[in-house]
């Protein structure tokens, strides 16, 4: 995960993603460098365009867990809300780098 921020911080910075790029920014932040996945993440942005890729991720809803009632609500009234909360989260998974937000 640290290898797809360090990208996003290159990126935002107008720096060339490399993997020696990567790999110096996790260095400076003190990050372990894992550069099997860093290989895999430049192999997967090479034919990406990461403005497109962040805004789908900007425009997808955002499904906010339910916040716990103060003065302990009576538990058989969490039941449905937590039944449409699973049926919710059977959503279909993007796929390809997009995955990896």
């Amino acid at each position: 995960m640290e290898s797809i921020y360090a990208a996003l911080l290159l990126h935002k910075a107008s720096k060339k993603i490399t993997e020696a790029n990567v790999e110096k920014v996790l260095k400076a932040a003190d990050a372990d460098v894992d550069k099997a996945q860093i290989t895999k993440l430049i192999a997967g942005l090479k034919s990406k365009n990461i403005d497109e890729i962040l805004a789908s991720v900007a425009s997808a809803p955002v499904i906010a867990a339910p916040v716990a009632a103060a003065g302990g609500a009576p538990a058989q009234a969490e039941g449905p809300a937590k039944k449409e909360e699973e049926e919710e989260e059977e959503e279909e998974e993007p796929t390809g780098i997009g995955s990896l937000f």
